[in-house]
């Protein structure tokens, strides 16, 4: 796994340690008001992950090769494994339904 992919899924955790450690402190006594300091240090804490997150890509030449979750699937939808005896899908049916005409039929044509 890259670094990249790893700094990216540390950044909530990251997040939910500061609110924790904020609150923390307003509980014990040292800040009055959790707020005023949670805002500007989660600006901090993002800005640093961002900073981090850029020299992982760097180091590693480049955006991770390979599907992991957030990046589309390359190519063509994906269709399933082929199954011996079964045609792949193709969108229409194999066998329309017939449609009755009320013209065609004296009684309706609706059951």
């Amino acid at each position: 796994m890259s670094r990249y992919i790893m700094i990216r899924r540390l950044r909530f955790p990251a997040i939910l340690l500061l609110i924790g450690a904020t609150w923390l402190l307003h509980t014990t006594g040292l800040i009055n008001h959790p707020w005023h300091w949670f805002w500007p240090l989660l600006l901090i804490l993002l800005g640093v992950i961002m900073l981090a997150e850029r020299a992982a890509l760097a180091a590693d030449g480049g955006y991770p090769v390979g599907p992991y979750a957030g990046q589309p699937y390359p190519g063509q939808p994906y269709q399933g494994p082929p199954v011996a005896g079964v045609p792949p899908y193709s969108g229409q049916p194999e066998n329309p339904a017939t449609t009755q005409d009320s013209g065609k039929n004296p009684e309706g044509g609706q059951s």
